[in-house]
């Protein structure tokens, strides 16, 4: 399965889509641009709630992510079931909205394609996968955490991509 492109495709997924997911779609896609395969990566992120269609992420997300050298451009949408066709994967970024997601999954072959963000964590240890934590109703130093996260689990992420699909290969 590959978008209409004939890129791999990727969408991160949280709850309104302005904090946590937009962080995510923002690091892996600086690092595939950086890399030289964009044209071989789609990266999307979207929101389970519809409480923030249409704006842009939350100004500390985009300052926690300039800080790292990323501007964020994404407009937050809402996650649908017809996404499940478009994107080859699917990462929530905690675990309600990992369920949401799956809920929307009409198939085995679906549900096999939707996973938790942190599976891809080099810090994370064991067999329980930790949330991203949500830093919507925190201070700033949330928001630089949640940004710590995206930017060192985007390029296992990379590497698992790379070990799936031949055709994201370093050049």
């Amino acid at each position: 399965m590959h978008s209409n492109s004939g890129a791999l495709s990727i969408l991160f997924v949280c709850h309104g889509n302005i904090c946590r997911s937009p962080a995510a779609e923002g690091a892996l896609r600086h690092l595939i641009r950086k890399q030289g395969f964009d044209s071989r990566v789609k990266v999307d992120s979207a929101g389970t709630s519809a409480y923030h269609i249409g704006e842009i992420p939350h100004p500390d997300t985009r300052k926690a992510a300039a800080e790292a050298g990323i501007k964020l451009e994404h407009r937050a949408r809402q996650f649908t079931a017809f996404d499940l066709e478009r994107f080859d994967y699917i990462l929530a970024m905690d675990r309600h909205n990992y369920e949401d997601v799956l809920a929307s999954a009409s198939s085995d072959e679906e549900r096999s394609r939707i996973f938790m963000y942190r599976k891809f964590d080099p810090e994370v240890e064991g067999s329980r996968i930790p949330d991203v934590p949500d830093p919507y109703y925190g201070g700033f130093a949330g928001f630089r955490e949640v940004q710590s996260i995206v930017h060192r689990t985007s390029e296992s992420i990379l590497e698992w991509l790379r070990s799936l699909e031949p055709a994201v290969q370093r050049n």
